[in-house]
């Protein structure tokens, strides 16, 4: 029952929280020696695999392809809660909220084949007989005479490891018609003794979808003994190939009373069948142990380049654990030799980089994609191109794009924010006119009829009144959310994505659009209902409709007027001046965050009033660190003059991130969530996602080593010092940048770039730093004031 599952998260959290708080955030003058040894030792890919979190504990390298898993009935694949495993698929994608990937469930079993839904054949397993570490995952399965079942991965490739008991039926069962989504169509061929092939063609996420295509090679370490495919209830065994619609696999037999191990490689390819052999031939060639160490050197690599020291143990596991899940995704859609299958449905061939798939753009445009820009360029460079590659093949650029498909799942224009950052962030040199185009192709248009996408649906009517009407239940032909049906926060999401266009325009000279743009990010305006003091939903005729309650209000995605009244990081002044001032604004701001119980108890107040259930979006009116819409709400204060008050709500939001499997707030939305406690735990937060502008608050490590990319940080390295920081010692008292005083709560691309150290000095109360005039940051985007000429 819903309800007992919240009141069992509240009362484990609470004695996390506790934990958190006196542990990992620092217990005044306890600073914890740092353990020796290798990073990796440090991530827990379990975290968030309890409650809703939905992340993944199984096998992946950085921006891998393949994301080799176990599936236990959960329908986006593994639940901590679960006690049986139905297989381990080779695709997943971290803490999204739909059904999406696990294609071709493996499961090793024995004796004869009796079942073939793998809900019935699926094998018992106890969680202290299964471990995980960045890079492998290993479980004993206590059916079918215990099986040891080990999992790695390269790129392109999943390696498993069967260890089984001695016996003449040692069974690999690969299904080829189940899978977390709605399976179309497969084929299952076995090529050779050693070698099965499949085709698996599935749609569906959240809705119906347009169908993709994967194909798989797998090839075990030696023959097999036997053979058989079944189709639905059919088992035939001996049969090499079939095309079926409904469940349908094969299976491949070996005699283990000799040899109790067996390995086997499978590929994949979203361009066909050549193309998984190929990476297989690529990828699958080293032993099982020599590729597990490959994936764990991969993961040190990227872990190094963020050296945290002080904080807790239990910090320090969480902060690298959520690192981990920030480099899993977006993921490499491109086969060894180049090509990729792009949204046209054509076979493509990336040249001098690697094309990436899998877009939550309305989730990652806030966080995890700013820190990928800080701590991965060259890919993060690699990403934007292949985002420009979907909008020059398919005609439009993405909104939520899963695989070859675009889903137009989620609301607004989050394209927009996501491609100006890596503009802004340096990533698309030689490249900004062609994304220029595309993004004003985007803002200023709606995809036809005969486009997958829906782009900025109501596009013509925010165009023509300022405003995306909200039409309840409003549908359209394509798969997807509709922005009529949330009208309210689509307006907020455009005016966004228009001020960060304004400023791109602006940089490379376009003026007149500019201008254009810098005045239609003004259109948050347009939903303010002065009557509340909210923005609140018009309707087509352009009257207020629904409920004039904030708390109830209609026409916001997954949220409410209260949560979304925050959305406005290019205009803050201009948002703040319509609530009644900074001062008026920093009363709704304490009530949102409960303030004055947060000051007595931070932990108690994020776990009990705070946090509802992470799919509780409505009838709320404080804050929600499980969603999307007010993740940047706690540095509003950074705009009312009081800067500590933005260190005390994002302490308190950290302690709702463990090490436990119940240690996630809410679905990762591949990476969104760990991003943000990444980047709030080292105190450098994009507080304007699609800018350079980076908002302040004390870290909770006493010192963070960045390692950045000299080809676009030429310092080659930034450092973030805050010794002493604590939770009774959390205040600011003093920034220097660069060893020069620095009173401003933000910094700039620019600044890390060419300022080496950032240091604070923090004290157990608050003090006046950055609580000056130009001490927050900037507006963004407003129109350029005519000169005394009368030029603009």
């Amino acid at each position: 029952m819903p309800w007992l599952r919240r009141i069992r998260l509240r009362t484990a959290g609470a004695v996390l929280a506790a934990v958190l708080l006196g542990g990992a955030l620092g217990a005044p003058g306890v600073r914890a020696a740092q353990p020796a040894g290798p990073l990796t030792d440090l991530v827990n890919p379990f975290i968030g695999s309890q409650h809703e979190g939905n992340t993944f504990p199984g096998a992946a390298v950085p921006f891998g392809m393949v994301q080799l898993s176990p599936d236990t009935g959960h329908d986006t694949g593994y639940d901590y809660d679960d006690d049986h495993i139905r297989g381990f698929g080779s695709v997943h994608l971290s803490g999204v909220g739909c059904g999406l990937g696990g294609d071709l469930p493996v499961l090793p079993t024995t004796g004869d084949i009796t079942e073939t839904d793998y809900a019935k054949y699926a094998a018992a397993y106890r969680h202290d007989d299964e471990s995980a570490r960045p890079g492998y995952y290993r479980v004993g399965l206590s059916s079918y005479g215990g099986i040891t079942a080990e999992l790695t991965a390269t790129a392109r490739t999943g390696r498993q490891r069967y260890t089984f008991p001695a016996t003449g039926k040692a069974n690999v069962l690969l299904n080829a018609g189940q899978s977390l989504h709605k399976t179309v169509t497969t084929r299952v061929e076995v090529l050779d003794s050693r070698t099965v092939r499949t085709t698996l063609t599935g749609r569906g996420f959240c809705q119906d979808t347009e169908p993709y295509t994967v194909h798989t090679l797998t090839r075990f370490d030696r023959p097999f003994a036997s053979y058989g495919i079944w189709d639905g209830d059919t088992v035939t065994p001996g049969a090499r190939s079939s095309t079926a619609t409904g469940r349908h696999g094969a299976y491949v037999r070996f005699d283990t009373r000799a040899n109790r191990t067996v390995e086997a490689t499978t590929a994949l390819s979203y361009v066909d069948a050549a193309g998984a052999a190929r990476n297989l031939r690529a990828e699958g060639g080293r032993s099982f142990d020599a590729t597990k160490a490959a994936a764990d050197a991969a993961w040190e690599r990227r872990l190094g380049v963020v050296q945290a020291t002080g904080g807790g143990t239990t910090l320090r596991r969480t902060f690298y654990s959520s690192l981990y899940r920030s480099f899993l995704a977006p993921n490499t859609g491109s086969d060894v030799d180049g090509r990729y299958t792009g949204w046209d449905k054509r076979t493509h061939r990336a040249r001098g980089f690697t094309y990436y798939q899998n877009w939550s753009l309305w989730d990652t445009y806030r966080t995890q994609a700013p820190l990928l820009s800080l701590l991965a360029p060259r890919e993060s460079r690699d990403m934007a191109l292949s985002v420009l590659r979907i909008g020059k093949e398919s005609g439009w650029l993405p909104k939520w794009g899963y695989g070859t498909v675009e889903t137009n799942i989620m609301t607004g224009d989050p394209v927009t924010p996501y491609l100006t950052n890596a503009y802004q962030q340096g990533l698309l040199t030689g490249h900004e006119e062609e994304a220029y185009a595309a993004l004003r192709k985007n803002a200023d248009g709606v995809p036809p009829a005969t486009s997958p996408a829906v782009g900025r649906e109501a596009n013509a009517e925010y165009l023509a009144g300022g405003f995306a009407p909200y039409v309840k239940g409003r549908t359209h032909s394509k798969p997807g959310d509709s922005d009529f049906d949330h009208g309210a926060s689509a307006t907020l999401e455009y005016a966004l994505s228009d001020a960060m266009l304004a400023r791109m325009a602006r940089d490379l000279g376009h003026r007149a659009d500019a201008d254009r743009y810098a005045a239609r990010a003004r259109n948050y305006r347009s939903i303010f209902d002065p009557s509340t003091g909210f923005f609140r939903a018009r309707d087509e005729h352009g009257a207020f409709t629904g409920s004039a309650d904030p708390a109830r209000s209609e026409g916001f995605h997954e949220g409410t007027a209260w949560q979304y009244q925050w959305l406005v990081p290019q205009d803050l002044p201009g948002m703040l001046d319509l609530i009644g001032g900074k001062a008026a604004a920093d009363r709704r701001l304490d009530s949102f965050f409960a303030y004055p119980e947060l000051l007595k108890d931070p932990g108690w107040t994020a776990r009990q009033v705070w946090v509802n259930g992470p799919y509780d979006y409505d009838n709320a009116d404080k804050y929600n660190p499980q969603n999307e819409p007010d993740l940047i709400a706690p540095y509003t204060y950074l705009s009312t003059g009081r800067p500590w008050k933005t260190t005390d709500v994002v302490h308190a939001a950290l302690t709702l991130f463990t090490d436990t499997p119940a240690g996630m707030t809410g679905n990762d939305d591949l990476g969104t969530m760990s991003a943000w406690m990444v980047l709030s735990s080292i105190g450098v937060f994009p507080v304007q996602p699609g800018t350079g502008t980076w908002g302040l608050s004390t870290p909770v490590f006493d010192r963070v080593d960045l390692t950045l990319d000299r080809r676009y940080y030429p310092a080659g390295h930034f450092t973030v010092t805050a010794p002493g920081t604590s939770a009774t010692d959390r205040y600011v008292q003093s920034v220097r940048l660069g060893g020069a005083a620095h009173d401003r709560t933000y910094l700039t691309t620019a600044d890390l770039r060419t300022a080496r150290e950032l240091d604070f000095s923090v004290g157990p109360e608050p003090s006046a730093w950055g609580t000056g005039d130009g001490a927050a940051p900037p507006p963004v985007g407003r129109p350029a004031r005519p000169r005394p000429d009368g030029r603009s």
